[in-house]
């Protein structure tokens, strides 16, 4: 597995702790075949209201598939170990979906994102578009796409609806339900 350790903010990330989070994060592969690349960035909370300061992002992708964690703790080996333990929770959830996706469920590929941010741009009403995301978009079924709304830990998920071929978006509900915004036509 290809893992890449960065920072924001100024964080310092020492050889040991670099060390540690390329060994702790290449040991997921066993959870899952196929995860080739992995991002882990430190970065901290400037909330001096938020105790659990130090925070770790991981970013695993491989087949089409993403999967994120982001976990914040007092101290950045605490938080690789929590990012660990959160990603290998994850990925024996998504290698459950893909056996009973392979064993009898209906087939269906998966969005492959790749991110493409662009510089400012002045919109009409004086709002600013300050990033803009281009992705190819494979279809799948709703459940798929909740699947990987959960798995990226967002509150919604774009997507081309493999039962209907348009557009579609699955999202969080208040209610604790996923909803399904489908194009029309």
């Amino acid at each position: 597995m290809d893992i890449s350790v960065s920072s924001r903010n100024g964080v310092q990330v020492s050889e040991s702790l670099r060390a540690t989070a390329e060994e702790k994060i290449g040991r997921l592969s066993r959870f899952l075949s196929g995860m080739n690349r992995a991002e882990v960035r430190f970065s901290q909370e400037r909330n001096p209201r938020i105790s659990d300061k130090e925070i770790c992002e991981v970013t695993l992708e491989g087949h089409g598939h993403h999967v994120r964690a982001r976990v914040a703790a007092h101290d950045q080996f605490v938080a690789v170990d929590k990012a660990v333990s959160k990603l290998e929770h994850q990925l024996s959830k998504l290698k459950t979906k893909l056996e009973l996706r392979t064993h009898g469920a209906p087939k269906g590929a998966v969005a492959v994102l790749a991110g493409a941010p662009a510089g400012p741009e002045e919109a009409e009403g004086g709002l600013r578009i300050v990033r803009t995301k281009r992705f190819e978009m494979k279809p799948m079924t709703p459940e798929e796409a909740a699947l990987q709304m959960d798995l990226l830990g967002h509150g919604f998920y774009f997507f081309r609806n493999a039962d209907t071929g348009q557009a579609a978006v699955v999202y969080h509900r208040a209610d604790g339900d996923v909803g399904l915004i489908d194009e029309a036509g």
